[in-house]
């Protein structure tokens, strides 16, 4: 156990010396992450801001056919300009960007009005251009809600109850928090904080076994009167120090970017107190050991330090693709999915953000499937410790 902590205390004061170690464990990613996160989510928010506030221009060709259905929008502030398109030059403003969308009045929208005759208006649109999406949503409803009055005064001049058109009146009811919408703007926060965690021992990790061997020191760290094991875990003891360290700065660091990014604009709070930050540490602690020995392990089958850096680069997109798949497969918490480390945390770190209960049962799984890997992986890098091949 003493052979362990010295090659602790070695391997911990040289690289506290080491300027790249430093940078990228303790720098880097835990400042520049969190606050290039706040800068995005702001500038997202003021981009949401100005974007509300912004009125919708709309190029209608032939509007003079259609005089109250103008004056309908403009009732709702939409800028209407008035073109003079056939079905052909329509679609080409629109593919060349140079409108967003073209509203096509018909030529005979008056007689089949009075005639009580459903009219076709052609709306010419891109689907495939994402910043106009919710523009054309506004549009396609404000005609639809032109529409529903020309049938409600149909109705009414028929002498019947324009209630009869809506049998049904659905009422949304919201349930959320100010809390739980956040982690709309938030849900890539475990990811980062999983992947800093990650990058703060991962040179750590390469010097264990390929910077050694590359300086030419192994062989000579082998031959010291301790058990070869004893000599990696001290090794990823180092690792697991500097992974806590990255950890701790990269939560604090969000916990102050978070106060200023403007969520409350949007109804939305930022729940990321003291209390919620520490609780973050204290979920992600058991996946240190386990980020740790398997970095070691993958850069113990290298033969250089750039191979190992390749390798490593890699293998951090192991414990957070799980989050991926989350995102975009819409995964809710189970049982068998607080068994995977990484996502699990990623669970009980949303949890935390929504000012959710955390289940004991899940948080219980959660820390024993991912210490107990752990202890697999650190028990599989202290044998490899034993290979000769080790030496290159």
């Amino acid at each position: 156990m003493w052979g362990i902590l010295s090659v602790f205390r070695k391997e911990f004061r040289e690289n506290l010396r080491d300027r790249r170690t430093l940078i990228s464990a303790l720098i880097f990613g835990p400042f520049f992450g969190p606050v290039l996160f706040g800068a995005a989510l702001s500038l997202s928010i003021e981009h949401g801001t100005v974007e509300a506030d912004k009125s919708v221009t709309v190029a209608v060709s032939h509007g003079e056919r259609a005089p109250n259905l103008l004056s309908h929008l403009r009732q709702y502030g939409v800028k209407v300009e008035a073109v003079s398109y056939d079905d052909a030059a329509a679609r080409k403003a629109v593919k060349e960007h140079r409108q967003a969308f073209v509203l096509a009045v018909p030529d005979n929208f008056d007689s089949r009005l009075q005639a009580s005759r459903p009219v076709q208006l052609l709306l010419y649109v891109d689907s495939s251009d994402a910043n106009n999406r919710k523009d054309v949503s506004r549009i396609t409803v404000l005609l639809n809600q032109y529409g529903s009055l020309l049938a409600r005064l149909r109705v009414m001049a028929s002498g019947i109850d324009p209630l009869v058109l809506s049998p049904l009146l659905v009422h949304d009811v919201d349930v959320s928090t100010p809390a739980s919408r956040s982690v709309l703007a938030l849900g890539t926060l475990s990811y980062l904080v999983l992947l800093t965690m990650l990058m703060g021992g991962m040179y750590l990790a390469i010097d264990a076994t390929a910077g050694e061997r590359e300086r030419g020191s192994l062989e000579p760290l082998l031959t010291i009167p301790l058990p070869r094991e004893h000599l990696i875990y001290g090794k990823m003891l180092a690792t697991c120090a500097f992974m806590t360290l990255s950890l701790s700065l990269t939560v604090s660091a969000f916990a102050i970017v978070l106060r200023f990014a403007g969520l409350e604009r949007f109804g939305m709070s930022v729940n990321f107190g003291p209390l919620v930050a520490l609780s973050i540490i204290v979920f992600c602690l058991p996946l240190v050991p386990l980020g740790a020995a398997l970095m070691t392990i993958v850069a113990a089958f290298t033969r250089s330090y750039r191979e190992a850096q390749t390798y490593l680069g890699l293998v951090l997109l192991i414990p957070t693709l799980p989050l991926v798949f989350a995102s975009l497969l819409g995964w809710r918490p189970t049982a068998a999915l607080m068994a995977v480390p990484s996502l699990s945390q990623h669970f009980l770190i949303t949890s935390l953000l929504r000012d959710e209960p955390v289940s004991g049962l899940f948080l219980a799984l959660s820390i024993g499937t991912t210490l107990a890997i752990g202890a697999i992986l650190v028990f599989i890098a202290g044998r490899l410790y034993h290979r000769e091949a080790l030496l290159g």
